[in-house]
């Protein structure tokens, strides 16, 4: 995972991808990270602070944007993850003050793998639960547990969400009023969802990975009296078409939105033409 994580931030060699996500399931690197993980024990250094929280699955090859094989083969989409896992975490860090970045994680036993790509002071929170709405109110609940004031859980699929509407998500959360915090995509999901309290009624009869969940969501919190505030839209990148809005929005122009995607993506397309993404 470390020759990944290089690949994704630096030069392209699909050999050296090949390598390191094969090996990415190997043992090993045990006690670099556990400073970094939260445990069930409140945790006064995070009192007060907004967690804002990369619901992530580990990036390893055939596992992560299988949506996205073809075009890219399962090693470039492992690398390409590494590159949205950057770029998200990179906004969170510029996100002001009252912030502080988490990655939660699954499976469990990745968590060394985290310590290749995100910044020092990210902490570690492994997923708990089995179906999607489960793991999004299990993650808010142990990130509030141990302390956090405030938690944002945020995908893994939306590189180009700005500094400036997560510093948004937090700044509303700090408010006295109780709220629920919504980031839409184009799709008709969120990229993030913010509150100061578990609500289960948020994941109740949710119809998930349908274009329904933003507007059952902004529903179940009226129902049982939340404010919703609403974040500016962005979209995921989880299909092709996706994948090639993307390249369109951050290849046409001379942009500093997703800068490690933007170099990986690059490096592709001057590599192989455009007709490597565009024409699967």
């Amino acid at each position: 995972m470390e020759e990944c994580a290089r690949l994704a931030g630096g030069t392209l060699s699909l050999r050296a991808v090949r390598k390191a996500v094969t090996q990415s399931d190997r043992p090993g690197l045990d006690g670099v990270h556990k400073d970094r993980v939260l445990t069930s024990s409140p945790n006064d250094q995070i009192a007060g602070f907004c967690a804002l929280a990369i619901l992530t699955k580990a990036p390893r090859a055939g596992k992560v944007k299988t949506r996205l094989q073809p075009p890219l083969t399962a090693e470039e989409a492992a690398a390409l993850n590494v590159c949205f896992l950057r770029d998200t975490a990179s906004a969170i860090s510029r996100a002001g003050e009252n912030a502080r970045g988490v990655a939660v994680y699954t499976p469990a036993e990745a968590g060394h793998e985290y310590d290749e790509f995100l910044p020092p002071d990210f902490k570690l929170l492994p997923q708990r639960g089995d179906g999607f709405g489960e793991r999004l109110l299990l993650a808010a609940e142990d990130l509030l547990r141990v302390g956090f004031q405030s938690c944002c859980l945020i995908d893994s699929d939306s590189p180009m969400v700005t500094a400036g509407a997560f510093r948004e998500a937090v700044d509303v959360l700090q408010g006295q009023a109780e709220r629920v915090v919504l980031g839409p995509t184009d799709d008709g999901g969120y990229y993030l969802i913010g509150m100061k309290h578990p609500h289960v009624h948020l994941f109740a009869d949710i119809d998930w990975s349908t274009e329904r969940v933003f507007d059952q969501t902004v529903a179940r919190a009226r129902e049982i009296g939340l404010e919703v505030h609403i974040l500016p839209s962005f979209f995921d990148i989880d299909d092709r078409a996706a994948l090639r809005r993307l390249c369109d929005e951050l290849l046409g122009k001379d942009d500093r939105s997703a800068p490690a995607t933007t170099k990986f993506l690059r490096q592709i397309v001057d590599r192989e033409g455009r007709d490597r993404i565009w024409s699967q």
